[in-house]
């Protein structure tokens, strides 16, 4: 899990800043790189927006906590 959890923080944090340079400039980093909504900048943006799914989900739901009993 720890490698999905750093990918997930990555692809979140290029989608800020995408955001933050849409929002500031008017420039959308995605679609300079990949082309004005082709088929990459889709799954870009499908695996930005599943990243932000999947950091929300592990941020509300607890670590299971394993209980030992002793005998």
């Amino acid at each position: 899990m720890y490698f999905m959890e750093k990918l997930a923080l990555w692809l979140t944090i290029v989608g800020g800043i995408t955001w933050g340079l849409i929002g500031l400039f008017g420039f959308n980093l995605v679609s300079a790189l990949f082309g004005d909504m082709s088929m990459l900048s889709r799954i870009v943006y499908m695996l930005v927006g599943l990243s932000a799914i999947w950091l929300a989900y592990t941020q509300i739901v607890p670590d299971r906590v394993v209980v030992v009993k002793k005998s």
